[in-house]
C-alpha cells in the first residue's frame, strides 16, 4: 500500500458476508482443496505444467500447443493443483484455456469438485468470461453446482454490476442441481445487499421467508446494511423495528450500520443535526442495553472532522470520558486532526499529549498523517515535535516521514535540522527516497510563505467588485428621484 498522509479511517462494522454464515455452521465452509504454494519436491510433472500456464511468452494457442506435448498421465487431482499453484501468477485466459484443454483431453475423468474449484477461482478473480464459459459447461453436461461455489459466483457478479445475472442463475439453480436452501437465499441477500440492491434483497426475502427462519438476525443485518449504504435512513430505521416486531434485538453491529447511515446522511443534508440525532440513536441503544463503543463515537467524529465541526469534535471527546467509553487512538486522531486543519495548534498538541498520557500506542498511520498535515498548513517545527514523539513512543517506520520532513525543512530555509535528521536517519540504516540535493542551499530554491496584504480602511473601495458599486450607486440615484417626488407632491 502505498504511503499516504492521510489515514483511510476504516470503521470495524462491516457487512455480514457469507463468512458469518460458515461460522454459523462448519460444514458450509468453502475449503480449498490444495495448497497455494507450490512446495520444493513437488512432482516434477506438476512443475512442468506451472512453467507451461506461467509462461509469459505466445498467445493461447501456442498454450494449447505446448500443453499437447505433455506426455505424462494427467488426473484430475493434477489439473487442480495446477491451477492452485499458478492462479495467483497466470493470467485468467490461460487457466481457462488449461482447463477448457484438461476437461477435452480427461473427458469424464474430471469431476464435479475440479468444475467447482476452477469456478471458485475465476470467481474470485471477478473474470466474467471464464465464469460464463465454466456455467454454461457446468449446465450443458449436466454437473453439480455446489452451494459455496454458487455464493462466490454470485457476489462477483453483483461486484460486478451484474446483479440481473446474479438473480437469473438463483432463480434457476435446478439447471445446476444446486438446491435453493438456506445458504443459497443468504448468499444472493447478501452479495445484492454489498451493493446497496436492498430492495432486490427484499424481493428474495418475501418469496423465501420460509428458508431462512434460522438465519433471520443475519438477513436483518443484510438488508440494514443495504439500505445504509444508499443512505436511506427511513428504510433503516424500517428494518430495525422490523427486527424488534419478529422478536430480533438490533446487537451493537445494527446500530453502528444505523448510525453511520444517519451520520452520512446528515454529514450531507443537515450537517446541524449531526451531534443531535446521534446521541438520540445512543440513547436508544442504551435503553436496549446496547452501550455504545468507540467505533459508535468514531463514526460521529469522523463525519464532524469533515465538516470542520471543531466545537463539537472536543465535546464529544469529553462526553466519551464521562459516560465511561474510553476513546482509542482513532478517536484521538480524528479530534487532532480537525484541531490542526482548523489551525488550532495549541489544542491540537493538548490532545496528542493526551492520548500518550492515557497509554494508548497508536498505529504508525497517526503520525504520519498528523504530520502530513502540519507540513501542509506550513507548521514544520510542530510537526517535528509530532516526530520527536513518535519516535520516543518507539514505533518503526520513519523513513516515510524522514522523507517529508527533510525536503520540507530545507525549502522553508532550515538547512540545518534537514541536515540534522538526515544524518540521524543515516545513522539508524534508513534508505530515504528524498535526495541530498535538497540539502544544498545552492540546489534547492527557499521557499518562505507571505501572508495576502491588509487592505486598509481607505482603500476598503478597492476591495469592491465594480458590480456591487454599480449596484450601489442605482440604489442611491433611485433613493434621490423618490425623495424629490415627495417634495414635489407636498
Amino acid at each position: 500500500m502505498k504511503f499516504k498522509m492521510h489515514v483511510l479511517f476504516k470503521s470495524a462494522w462491516k457487512c455480514p458476508r457469507l463468512q458469518h454464515m460458515s461460522t454459523q455452521n462448519p460444514q458450509l465452509l468453502p475449503v480449498s482443496l490444495y495448497s497455494t504454494l507450490l512446495p520444493m519436491s513437488a512432482p516434477p510433472e506438476l512443475q512442468e505444467l506451472c512453467s507451461t500456464i506461467m509462461s509469459t511468452v505466445g498467445g493461447l494457442d501456442d498454450l494449447e500447443l505446448s500443453l499437447n506435448k505433455f506426455k505424462d498421465s494427467l488426473t484430475s487431482s493434477l489439473v487442480a493443483q495446477a491451477i492452485d499453484s499458478s492462479k495467483h501468477e497466470a493470467h485468467t485466459r490461460r487457466l481457462l484455456r488449461f482447463f477448457l484443454w484438461s476437461s477435452k483431453n480427461l473427458s469424464h475423468n474430471l469431476e464435479d469438485k475440479d468444475y467447482n474449484y476452477a469456478l471458485r477461482v475465476f470467481a474470485e478473480k471477478k473474470d466474467y468470461t471464464a465464469m460464463d464459459i465454466l456455467m454454461g459447461d457446468i449446465k450443458k453436461e449436466g454437473r453439480v453446482m455446489d452451494a459455496q461455489t454458487f455464493g462466490l459466483v454470485a457476489d462477483s457478479l453483483v461486484k460486478l454490476g451484474k446483479e440481473d445475472e446474479a438473480l437469473g442463475i438463483f432463480k434457476n439453480l435446478e439447471k445446476y442441481k444446486c438446491p435453493i436452501d438456506e445458504f443459497t437465499v443468504t448468499a444472493i441477500i447478501n452479495a445484492l445487499c454489498s451493493k446497496g440492491h436492498a430492495k432486490r434483497a427484499e424481493g428474495v426475502v418475501w418469496h423465501h421467508r420460509d428458508k431462512i427462519t434460522s438465519t433471520k438476525a443475519c438477513i436483518y443485518r443484510s438488508l440494514l446494511y443495504g439500505w445504509s449504504v444508499q443512505r436511506n435512513v427511513k428504510e433503516a430505521r424500517r428494518i430495525i423495528k422490523e427486527m424488534k416486531a419478529d422478536g430480533v434485538v438490533p446487537d451493537l453491529i445494527c446500530y453502528n450500520t444505523f448510525l453511520r447511515c444517519l451520520c452520512e446522511r446528515n454529514l450531507k443534508h443537515n450537517p446541524s443535526g449531526l451531534v443531535p440525532e446521534a446521541l438520540n440513536v445512543m440513547m436508544e441503544m442504551r435503553s436496549y442495553k446496547v452501550f455504545p463503543t468507540s467505533i459508535s463515537y468514531n463514526i460521529l467524529l469522523s463525519c464532524l472532522g469533515k465538516t470542520r465541526r471543531v466545537k463539537e469534535s472536543c465535546q464529544i471527546l469529553e462526553t466519551m470520558k464521562n459516560s465511561g467509553c474510553a476513546p482509542d487512538w482513532v478517536s484521538y486522531y480524528l479530534v487532532a486532526r480537525v484541531l490542526f486543519l482548523s489551525r488550532r495548534f495549541g489544542k491540537g498538541k493538548e490532545v496528542v499529549d493526551q492520548m500518550i498520557g492515557e497509554g494508548l500506542v497508536p498505529n504508525h498511520k497517526f503520525y504520519y498523517s498528523l504530520i502530513g498535515i502540519l507540513c501542509g498548513v506550513e507548521r514544520v517545527n510542530h510537526a517535528v515535535e509530532l516526530f520527536e514523539k513518535m519516535k520516543r513512543s518507539s514505533l518503526e517506520g520513519y523513513g516515510p516521514v524522514y522523507d517529508v520532513l527533510i525536503p520540507k525543512l530545507c525549502r522553508g530555509g532550515d538547512f540545518r535540522k534537514g541536515k540534522e535528521l538526515w544524518d540521524e536517519a543515516t545513522c539508524m540504516g534508513i534508505t530515504l527516497q528524498c535526495s541530498r540535493d535538497d540539502l544544498d542551499p545552492s540546489l534547492t530554491e527557499v521557499y518562505k510563505p507571505r501572508r495576502p496584504e491588509k487592505i486598509g480602511l481607505v482603500d476598503s473601495s478597492v476591495a469592491k467588485s465594480p458590480q456591487k458599486i454599480t449596484k450601489f450607486v442605482g440604489k442611491m440615484k433611485m433613493r434621490k428621484k423618490c425623495t424629490a417626488k415627495k417634495k414635489k407632491k407636498k
